[in-house]
C-alpha cells in the first residue's frame, strides 16, 4: 500500500493495523533490564501491604512508584 493511501485511510479514522507488520515493532526505550536491589525486610513488608491494598504485585508497585518519582523529577 502506498503511503498516501495509508494516510487517507488513517485520516478517515479507519483501522490501519491490518496494514502494518507489527511482528518487529518495538517501543522506544522500553526494553527491560534486570537489576538486583537489597531492601530491608520492613520495607518489603510495607510494600507487600500497600500492593495488596491496591490489588497489584510487589513488582508492579515498585515500578509504578519509581516511574512516578522520575516523572515528578523531570517536570
Amino acid at each position: 500500500m502506498k503511503a498516501r493511501k495509508f494516510e487517507e485511510k488513517f485520516d478517515r479514522g479507519e483501522d490501519v493495523t491490518s496494514d502494518l507488520d507489527l511482528s518487529k515493532a518495538r517501543r522506544r526505550n522500553q526494553e527491560t533490564r534486570r537489576i538486583n536491589v537489597d531492601i530491608p525486610a520492613w520495607m518489603i513488608e510495607s510494600l507487600d501491604r500497600e500492593a495488596k491494598r491496591i490489588g497489584v504485585t510487589r513488582h508492579s508497585i515498585i515500578k509504578f512508584w519509581i516511574a512516578e518519582m522520575l516523572e515528578q523529577r523531570a517536570s
